[in-house]
């Protein structure tokens, strides 16, 4: 194909005749069409009586947004009087280059779009891919805005099957405070509370068998969407702009909205606002590495990457330090954490977390007494790991440029920053301020209490991963992180971005054993799904959240998990039904890995190697036991030699996975 002055010539002729005969201005047209590039999905978008759009894929109508708009505090709404001045159809395929490749390390970036022009000051964007489609709206007013409301309703099949995460709302705090962790389910369409409140994604299954995941990309100044149940499907709904707020005191304290304002943007009155985005799979498997949001995210806003520091971490927070076999008393000391720079340089490791506790949470430079910050800096960088910090939030902001030059000093390559817990568009625009600040001082950084990327990772590089799932420090206090839970997180929460689940808990249970322990938390299913999970989850920072006492005694175990790579070349999903399994394969240079994560009902797989190049590789295997099904921690590492004309049958346990690393002999 040939880009030709920013259009990209198709080779499917109703597709050409789409995109350049409807070129136009001063016409009364009222609908329009646009094909995808292999012309397999058809959006129709009609301005009649208001904005609407039709998504089908050949016949069959996936989804439908009755009403696409805007309403401004003034009254002027997108939808009044809508007149198109001008319709402009393009195409564009290109390749991205992925600086921080968490899933692969170049992206064909392919679709055809239309842009409508008003009469009014509005417009809107509509981007048709071969998996997916998405829109924006844009507005031209000269002087600032305030947007009172938009509507994005997304009609379905009412006997739709909905994977979604519901909020729970928190004492004295309205709906809008979440930690954006949450318990994934399953439920028909019909049967979820008029009331339910969830975050974007949430994946759709259509009787006709196509997937869908409706989420927002490339959030700026704005509020992210939740999703709420409406008569016929979901809607978009936005926290109101904050406009005061109060800090509430406790072991984190953060700041809580305890007055909003009866608009939930106020903004340039010229600008292009958050995509909508569904996401269309003809099958279970297109979902996972769907980079449709990604894609979506503006281009990155730093040239140079090669400071940007990533890989897998240790954190201590979720065992609570609690070591054993060792000559010191654990906890927050120099000591300790020496222990877990050993622990790291051994295992391949990249970096030791510093979480909670080293320094006071209102005060970055009020150190803990019993850490010698000095000392752990040189001793870190005479090992070759690096240190990552923890800090809160509400403090960060406060003391963000003296904070960063003293993380410059001590050659702090990375933080963590934690509970923010909101998404309303002032918090929005601390999330860009804080990238930004870190990114001009080549510090790396993962948010914690956090909504999902949605294409902020291509904006921002720097920003690694975001939390925003319900993992495994919920096993501490709540039997949530369920296998169920950990297979669908693949459906629905990754499809937005980089995730930190923090797995690899060494204390393992069938559910019947489960329960929630403080400081010896264990995980419900089996050792080889908390491996598996560091193959199956999409981020460029793994943190390792087991008891390294632990680890030390099992070698083999663990050098095995040390050789995980965080980022890859190209990543494939081999098998998987969404709430039931997954198998996805990744290759880092010449090496592939494979993981398989499973719910809690056992199962046996056939596994063919057909994916490799040829020639032979040297497998080495970390599947369930024979006993796993009664004790989860059971496992079995064995070698083999494999080419990509073989099979191999494994069997998952109840909550099981496994982990095979392929290398190239």
């Amino acid at each position: 194909m040939q880009k030709i002055n920013g259009v990209i010539e198709s080779k499917n002729l109703l597709a050409v005749f789409i995109i350049f005969a409807c070129t136009s201005t001063g016409f009364s047209q009222k609908t329009f069409q646009l094909f995808s590039p292999d012309s397999s999905i058809r959006l129709e978008i009609k301005t009649a009586e208001n904005l609407s759009y039709q998504l089908f894929a050949s016949s069959d109508l996936l989804m439908s947004g009755p009403t696409v708009d805007m309403q401004l505090d003034n009254g002027k709404k997108l939808s009044d009087k809508i007149v198109v001045s001008k319709s402009v159809y393009g195409r564009v395929n290109e390749v991205i280059e992925v600086p921080v490749p968490y899933r692969r390390k170049k992206i064909t970036n392919s679709f055809n779009w239309l842009k409508l022009v008003f009469k009014e000051p509005f417009g809107i964007e509509f981007r048709l891919y071969n998996n997916g489609m998405a829109y924006r709206v844009e507005a031209r007013f000269r002087d600032s805005i305030n947007i009172e409301s938009e509507t994005a309703l997304f009609d379905m099949d009412p006997s739709a099957i909905v994977w979604f995460a519901g909020i729970d709302k928190r004492q004295n705090m309205d709906r809008f405070h979440t930690s954006f962790e949450a318990v994934y389910k399953k439920q028909s369409l019909t049967d979820i509370a008029d009331t339910m409140l969830t975050f974007a994604p949430a994946t759709i299954s259509l009787p006709n068998n196509y997937h869908l995941a409706i989420a927002d990309a490339n959030l700026f100044d704005y509020p992210g969407m939740f999703l709420q149940k409406t008569k016929m499907g979901l809607q978009g709904v936005f926290a109101p702009y904050p406009l005061q707020e109060k800090l509430m005191e406790g072991e984190f304290p953060q700041y809580v909205v305890t007055e909003r304002a009866g608009y939930i943007a106020r903004t340039s009155g010229t600008r292009l606002f958050p995509w909508r985005t569904v996401i269309v799979a003809k099958n279970d498997t297109e979902l996972p590495s769907n980079d449709i949001i990604y894609l979506l995210g503006d281009a990155p806003k730093i040239t140079d990457f090669s400071w940007i520091k990533y890989g897998k971490g240790t954190d201590e927070w979720i065992t609570g330090i609690n070591l054993f076999d060792v000559p010191f008393v654990a906890g927050l000391n120099t000591a300790s954490y020496k222990y877990y720079i050993d622990f790291a340089k051994k295992f391949g490791f990249d970096q030791v977390m510093l979480d909670a506790g080293w320094s006071d949470t209102k005060d970055l430079f009020k150190i803990n007494p019993a850490i010698d910050m000095g000392e752990l800096v040189r001793y870190a960088k005479s090992q070759g790991i690096r240190l990552m910090l923890w800090t809160l939030s509400a403090t960060l902001d406060k003391q963000l440029d003296s904070a960063l030059r003293q993380f410059n000093n001590w050659g702090i390559a990375s933080i963590m920053t934690d509970f923010m817990d909101r998404d309303d568009q002032k918090m929005v625009n601390f999330y860009h301020r804080v990238a930004k600040a870190c990114a001009d001082h080549k510090i790396s950084i993962m948010f914690h209490g956090a909504y999902a990327p949605k294409g902020f990772n291509r904006t921002w590089p720097n920003v690694l991963t975001h939390e925003s799932v319900l993992g495994s420090e919920w096993n501490i206090w709540s039997d949530l992180p369920t296998p169920d839970h950990d297979v669908i997180i693949a459906y629905t929460r990754m499809l937005a971005g980089p995730l930190d689940y923090e797995p690899g808990l060494l204390q393992n249970a069938q559910k019947d054993q489960f329960r929630p322990i403080s400081k010896n938390p264990m995980s419900q299913g089996t050792r080889c799904h908390q491996l598996a999970m560091f193959v199956v989850y999409d981020s460029p920072l793994q943190i390792f959240s087991g008891n390294i006492s632990q680890g030390l005694k099992e070698p083999a175990f663990m050098g095995l998990l040390g050789s995980i790579p965080t980022t890859w070349d190209e990543t494939k999903i081999l098998q998987g039904k969404i709430g039931e399994f997954i198998i996805s394969a990744r290759r880092h240079g010449d090496d592939w890995f494979i993981g398989g994560l499973n719910n809690t009902v056992a199962r046996d797989i056939s596994l063919s190697f057909d994916f490799i190049p040829r020639g032979t590789y040297e497998a080495t295997i970390c599947k369930d036991g024979v006993n796993a099904n009664s004790y989860a921690a059971d496992y079995a590492i064995s070698v083999m030699k494999v080419q990509a004309d073989q099979r191999l049958n494994i069997s998952m346990a109840m909550g099981g996975g496994f982990m095979i690393k392929l290398s190239k002999q």
